[in-house]
């Protein structure tokens, strides 16, 4: 999708994929840090971000629509927390290295050359013993209405994500059928892989 695209769906008063965090994140909440710094990818109306902000963590939310990173910092304001934000594309976007504790890619639909450049980047930005918690449609997603791309090259399998990530550690690799409610974006049953891994140097 276009930046215009996505500065056209973020512009309304509405929140298109809802206010509350992603819920593969929220049950990763036990293993947080108690402190430290986290990233939001592709964080649009900053769902994910505001939660991490939630959870005391210094976070920065990172989205290429400006409408987008405006409806967070508003959600943030509502919350109470501080919100860094960063208006960038991802295919220039310079990661910053062992920089994060933390990093949220939650539903980020990327071309074969940029997912793996956005998937190392990760790994570049994350610190020694930092989490990365990533939810993703599956190609199975196209027999469902729950939303989601519509090319199967922008959907992932788990070899994939074990091939892009084979240096951090695998704490948990799923996939199957979950119920999404997150806001009118995302409704009803999905077909996803869900993976939670740690750099562990």
């Amino acid at each position: 999708m276009s930046a215009a695209l996505w500065e056209q769906r973020y512009a309304g008063a509405h929140f298109h994929y809802g206010t509350e965090p992603n819920a593969w994140l929220r049950s990763t909440a036990w293993r947080l840090p108690k402190r430290g710094t986290a990233l939001a990818v592709a964080d649009g109306e900053g769902r994910n971000g505001v939660w991490l902000a939630r959870q005391e963590l210094d976070t920065t939310s990172l989205d290429q629509s400006g409408a987008g990173l405006a409806k967070a910092r508003h959600l943030a304001a509502e919350h109470g927390v501080a919100l860094r934000t960063v208006q960038a594309d991802l295919a220039e976007w310079v990661w910053p290295e062992a920089t994060f504790d933390v990093i949220a890619s939650i539903y980020v639909h990327l071309p074969d050359a940029l997912r793996r450049r956005t998937h190392a980047g990760i790994v570049h930005a994350l610190r020694p013993g930092g989490l990365l918690v990533l939810e993703a449609f599956t190609p199975a997603q196209l027999t469902c209405a729950s939303g989601g791309p519509r090319d199967p090259a922008l959907l992932y399998s788990e070899a994939q994500l074990r091939e892009d990530f084979a240096r951090l550690e695998e704490l948990a690799l799923l996939s199957g059928t979950v119920l999404l409610a997150e806001g009118a974006g995302h409704q009803g049953s999905a077909q996803v892989v869900r993976l939670l891994a740690r750099r562990s140097t």
